[in-house]
């Protein structure tokens, strides 16, 4: 219950003291001043802002005239679970009455309504200001004092709390008497910033709580209080040491972009950590860390961090790892904006005294020195990386004093390679069939048959073309479509997006590219996907009412309003078929709101329908059902964490996720 206290004795003079706290008895908000002094109460208070609120500073050597009067403001500010009060009283002094070192009166305020074991801070000004103003906590008894455990009725019976284990659940019994009425909470203690709730009940003893092993986190904490006024409230955090919990809280963590060239950690509780930058190569090998020259960076959880990056590229991970130097969270970031890996190789520039600079490329064996006369890929490249380096083939992505990261295509190398080694596959089956020919006539049958297999194996492993166009109606659509495009990259598809094209298509106009691009994919047998969002389907709309697009609609990155012109021929001529497939997400647009034109080829909702649209985007020889299955599962974990993203933007609850224990409670 509400305990009544005190209060103040004062002594005002050149060094103004509290001297006392005591407990009275009385009325609410009333004010007592020893003989000569004159007091008054008046309410709420604020902090001043300046010395001139109380008339401000004054020269302590100067003398007062004998008839003049000292004057004092004591605030009193209380601030506890669940009340809080801020009061301030003015005394004035008469002059006469100041002795130096001596008390002149007292003060008594009654009275606060104040819970067991809080504080209340003490203030006080003097006007002349001749000391610094007072500052005094006074911390009041709790239920540990002998004064008040036997006359307050909640400190009779605290509740008693005890965490036990079995198998995969946590159990909290709470051993209180029968028809104890009591509070439970659990919420996660955070070192900055307030508490957050997770889960709060009012129970009747005694009770058993079950909580899944999968909630636990270091920072998971339980509160548990008697439902009575003033109750004192037990707090324990039993789950700091649980080997469980510190991994739930890495499995919980997440790395989230909020632009090209910041991000931060979010999970549950504080979690001091360090991350670098590191370059991911196509094939598996271990992302390698940019250590030098980029240095590790502390990381908190819920704080912005920032790499000083020129450009971005699809193969720059972020790597977490935690105090014990363990690799615990690695994250591509931007390779769902950019697209998939790319075969480039990173070359570090390292500048020294006197411009003097020296180039290694990193490789998984380490950096290689340029030139080298190592047998690693880049060491026999050299002379070619350094030519595209100085003729600005390369990406610069980092550049400081020490030194500079750039990025270099090896596409082109790659081509050359195979392009030798088809021309040399075709010379060994010419000599081959010539070989056959003049031997048997029915070898002739044999040979035809084995050039359809090459062929159709040549075919097979590169895959067939699909471009992908879509109405860029928001960034976060963008990179919903950059989600779908890489997770369609690693089936057996050449997918041509404009989002992996932005410099090329700048050069050559949306236009110029989308009608390249078109060429280039019919001609290959390929495919044209129509990606339709409400962006995509007005804009179709306002072509088929008016036939033309308004004078310069067309902006640098605009290709699917740019394509209308020639997709929409197509289509009304009856060349579609066969040439184009619609597809739209789920919950975003449905199939019948797409204009009846485009409905003349099919139209898939994902990933709900993905496995018919793969069907749709294969060779005519389509593989086993099972496979296109596995296919289809394989692109919806791909995609589903875009969908979350994009659909439940961070911040906002996601829809069948609970708050609180895994389980229900019994008793």
């Amino acid at each position: 219950m509400p305990v009544t206290w005190f209060l103040l004795s004062l002594a005002l003079g050149r060094s103004p003291i509290v001297l006392s706290l005591e407990r009275l008895v009385g009325p609410q908000d009333a004010t007592h001043c020893s003989p000569g002094l004159s007091c008054h109460l008046w309410g709420h208070w604020e902090e001043p802002e300046d010395e001139e609120k109380f008339g401000g500073a004054a020269d302590s050597g100067v003398e007062e005239p004998r008839n003049a009067s000292l004057q004092a403001q004591v605030v009193l500010s209380f601030q506890a679970y669940p009340t809080a009060r801020c009061v301030l009283l003015e005394v004035q002094v008469p002059a006469a009455l100041v002795q130096f070192g001596q008390s002149v009166g007292s003060v008594v305020y009654d009275c606060f309504e104040a819970a067991l074991g809080s504080e209340v801070r003490i203030w006080s000004y003097t006007q002349p200001r001749y000391e610094k103003e007072l500052n005094l906590t006074q911390q009041l008894p709790d239920c540990r004092g002998l004064e008040v455990r036997n006359s307050i009725p909640s400190c009779w019976a605290l509740p008693w709390l005890n965490v036990s284990a079995d198998g995969d659940n946590v159990h909290l019994v709470l051993n209180v008497s029968e028809e104890q009425h009591f509070g439970l909470s659990l919420y996660w203690n955070q070192v900055q910033g307030p508490p957050k709730p997770r889960w709060h009940k009012n129970l009747t003893g005694p009770q058993i709580i079950t909580l899944n092993h999968t909630d636990l986190v270091p920072c998971l904490c339980i509160q548990v209080w008697p439902l009575e006024p003033d109750s004192v409230r037990t707090n324990i955090c039993p789950f700091r040491e649980d080997p469980r919990a510190h991994q739930n809280l890495w499995r919980a963590a997440r790395l989230r972009l909020l632009t090209l060239q910041s991000w931060l950690l979010d999970a549950p509780c504080s979690l001091p950590a360090e991350a670098t930058l590191c370059w991911q190569a196509p094939g598996g090998d271990p992302c390698q860390p940019l250590v030098p020259p980029l240095s590790w960076e502390n990381v908190t959880v819920d704080k912005v961090l920032e790499f000083p990056l020129l450009k971005v590229h699809p193969n720059l991970c972020v790597q977490q790892v935690n105090s014990w130097e363990k690799l615990q969270l690695q994250e591509c970031l931007w390779a769902d904006s950019l697209g998939p890996l790319k075969d480039d190789v990173l070359l570090l520039e390292t500048r020294g005294p006197q411009d003097n600079r020296s180039l290694c490329a990193l490789e998984p064996s380490g950096c290689t020195s340029l030139p080298s006369k190592a047998s690693t890929r880049a060491a026999r490249l050299g002379e070619y990386l350094l030519q595209d380096l100085q003729s600005g083939q390369c990406l610069q992505l980092w550049d400081d004093d020490l030194g500079a990261l750039w990025a270099c295509p090896m596409d082109k190398y790659i081509h050359k390679r195979w392009a030798l080694l088809w021309l040399a596959c075709l010379l060994f089956a010419a000599a081959l069939s010539l070989i056959l020919l003049l031997k048997k006539d029915h070898a002739k049958g044999w040979l035809r048959l084995l050039k359809q297999d090459v062929r159709s194996g040549a075919a097979a492993a590169r895959g067939r073309a699909a471009l992908l166009l879509y109405s860029a109606d928001d960034s976060g659509f963008e990179r919903l479509v950059g989600a779908l495009a890489s997770a369609l990259c690693q089936l057996p598809l050449r997918v041509a997006v404009d989002l992996w094209s932005r410099r090329e298509m700048s050069a050559q106009g949306p236009v110029a590219w989308f009608h390249a691009q078109r060429r280039q994919t019919l001609q290959e047998g390929g495919v044209v996907v129509l990606l339709f969002s409400p962006g995509a389907v007005a804009l179709c709309s306002e072509w088929l009412q008016d036939g033309v697009s308004a004078p310069g609609a067309h902006g640098p990155h605009d290709a699917f309003r740019a394509s209308l012109s020639c997709v929409l021929p197509d289509f009304l001529q009856g060349r579609a078929p066969g040439r184009y497939v619609g597809a739209c997400f789920d919950r975003l647009l449905h199939p019948d709101s797409v204009p009846a034109l485009f409905r003349t080829v099919p139209v898939f909702s994902l990933p709900s329908q993905l496995p018919d649209f793969l069907g749709a985007l294969q060779e005519p020889r389509a593989p086993r059902p099972g496979r296109l299955q596995e296919r289809a599962e394989q692109v919806s974990r791909a995609l589903q964490p875009a969908l979350d993203s994009y659909f439940h933007p961070p911040g906002t609850p996601a829809p069948g996720r609970g708050v609180g224990p895994g389980a229900g409670d019994g008793t």
